[in-house]
């Protein structure tokens, strides 16, 4: 029998004692209650330190591919003398005193048996608190078999994976339009959460969960350019645009992960409740670039509301690499598991027909890529795709899958003449109006259903009906600024009069033919919350001058 040389032993030895052992970090670990802003319970340098409140329990996850005997030791130091604490593992309890060391010390805890394979969590908890300290712990040392293949998170970060489902559609598809809904489940909505429904190449729209009082609707629009921390940094030729935003909706810059336009609206979604989205892109290729309007669907009132509508420059593209995901954005709760549900999703085309989305690919951040965070799912059920994360699971699903649910046949149902907030618009619009007319910008004569007009010349022909077709010469402007959107040139047009906004129907017929109105329409009585025209922002009050020639 040929002789193992020694050195040839110890190193082997040593080997097989280091693949049993492993220090889970503790600056790994979650509160509960979570920490505070002020209290930074765990750092990379002192791992667990300023544990104040017994009322806290701290929790550390694993997961073992191997059965056998588990064996726990803490290293600590500075220890306040004469706390009790409990340690909980794998349905055993270990009652613990530490004591004060100002070096580094392995405490040893005990051992537990490991049964099965799967996840488990260590669970410290205070029974008796004395002194201002309960406890600093800078590693959980665990040895025996289990270890062997074992997973924990080795790194600061505490936060689930994000995961997310792309949605493949072919590269030269005019989408003008991408819907989806949400539905959170009763229980996977904790803090910091981010629920986003339509993702697409410049921006995302969804449903975040900010603070234990606010919930917040999030339509943001990403800059042109590669400026990804500072928008200050951001030439104006690249930053993108605010056009127009619903009442209560606040707007703003966003850097840190590239820069763009924010908007956000304060509202206490429900989980257990589904929600509806809807972007929409109008391009103009000319100018290279794109308007993006975020609508959420309210379901108290059964209408649309606008979060806001951006331009985007060095754009000029209809939608494209359409997604959606779920975020823990903060980590401090990061062992919670968050699920939702995305279904019934439609893209409508620039010819006004409306297609179903019926097949997702799944992936996650670089968390998950990285192999730290591993417990995240994905799948159908019913007629609806889901995304969980978090919670310390198994997972279901590789990177990459592609998954398929069945068609629901419900087409998105959308009256963007139906505005939310349609009243408070309407009182902006008149006010408006009002203050120029104050203001000697415009002159009026009178008013019908809030739109304004002021007749230049009544006309001596044929009293104008709102059933007739008009022949007219017109221009049309921004109150605003006064940029001409629209006008006839040496031909007149013809339309029938029934067929135009309301505004035109309301107000000609005030004069004959051969008459002449300039007439100041409210954006509810024209486009409202549409993006009907690259030239039209959304919600403005528009100005015409028209002439008739003949109405029959």
């Amino acid at each position: 029998m040929k002789k193992i040389p020694l050195l040839t032993l110890v190193l082997f030895v040593t080997s097989l004692l280091q693949a049993q052992s492993v220090k889970i970090p503790a600056f790994t670990g979650y509160a509960v209650p979570a920490e505070t802003d002020e209290q930074y319970l765990f750092s990379e340098k002192k791992g667990l330190s300023n544990w104040t409140d017994s009322r806290q329990t701290i929790h550390w996850f694993f997961k073992v591919q191997q059965t056998g005997e588990l064996e726990l030791s803490f290293h600590t130091k500075a220890i306040n003398t004469g706390s009790d604490i409990i340690v909980a593992v794998a349905g055993k309890k270990f009652p613990l005193k530490l004591v004060s060391s100002a070096a580094f010390k392995k405490i040893k805890i005990g051992k537990v048996a490991i049964t099965d394979t799967g996840f488990y969590q260590i669970t410290l908890s205070c029974q008796k608190k004395i002194g201002k300290l309960i406890a600093n712990i800078q590693s959980i040392e665990l040895e025996g078999k289990p270890t062997e293949g074992m997973h924990f998170n080795p790194v600061a970060r505490r936060n689930a994976a994000s995961v997310h489902l792309k949605y493949p559609t072919e590269d030269t598809a005019k989408i003008i339009g991408f819907y989806n809904e949400l539905m959170v489940p009763e229980g996977n909505d904790p803090l910091y959460s981010y629920y986003m429904a339509c993702g697409f190449k410049r921006g995302y729209f969804g449903m975040q969960v900010n603070s234990l009082t606010e919930r917040r609707i999030i339509f943001s629009v990403w800059d042109a350019g590669n400026e990804a921390i500072d928008p200050k940094k951001v030439p104006d030729s690249n930053k993108v645009k605010l056009l127009g935003k619903g009442d209560g909706v606040i707007t703003n810059e966003f850097g840190n992960e590239g820069t763009g336009g924010h908007s956000h609206f304060v509202y206490p979604w429900k989980a257990g409740e589904k929600y509806q989205f809807l972007v929409t892109a109008l391009t103009d290729s000319a100018k290279s670039s794109t308007i993006y309007s975020g609508y959420f669907f309210m379901p108290e009132t059964g209408r649309w509301k606008l979060i806001a509508s951006f331009s985007a420059p060095k754009d000029g593209n209809y939608l494209q690499n359409l997604y959606s995901f779920s975020e823990n954005f903060w980590g401090v709760n990061g062992q919670l598991e968050r699920k939702v549900y995305i279904g019934n999703q439609w893209i409508q085309k620039a010819n006004g027909r409306w297609e179903e989305i019926l097949t997702g690919k799944f992936s996650y951040d670089a968390t998950g890529r990285s192999g730290h965070r591993i417990d995240y799912g994905a799948g159908v059920e019913g007629k609806q795709f889901y995304l969980s994360h978090g919670g310390f699971k198994p997972s279901n699903i590789s990177y990459g899958n592609t998954i398929f649910r069945q068609a629901s046949g419900i087409r998105p149902q959308v009256d963007l003449n139906k505005n939310h907030d349609s009243l408070a618009q309407a009182l902006l619009d008149d006010g408006i109006i009002k203050m120029a007319v104050k203001n000697k910008q415009i002159d009026t004569t009178g008013s019908v259903s809030d739109i304004y007009y002021h007749i230049v010349q009544q006309g001596t022909g044929k009293n104008i009906k709102v059933t007739d077709t008009v022949t007219v010469y017109y221009k049309g402007s921004l109150l605003s600024n006064g940029n001409i959107f629209d006008q006839t040139k040496e031909k007149p047009a013809t339309f029938p009069l029934n067929r135009l906004i309301k505004g035109w129907q309301l107000a000609v017929p005030k004069i004959n033919v051969g008459g002449k109105i300039t007439i100041y329409i409210p954006s509810g009585q024209a486009y409202g919350i549409r993006t009907r025209s690259k030239d039209i922002p959304v919600n403005s009050v528009l100005v015409f001058d028209i002439e008739v020639l003949e109405a029959r």
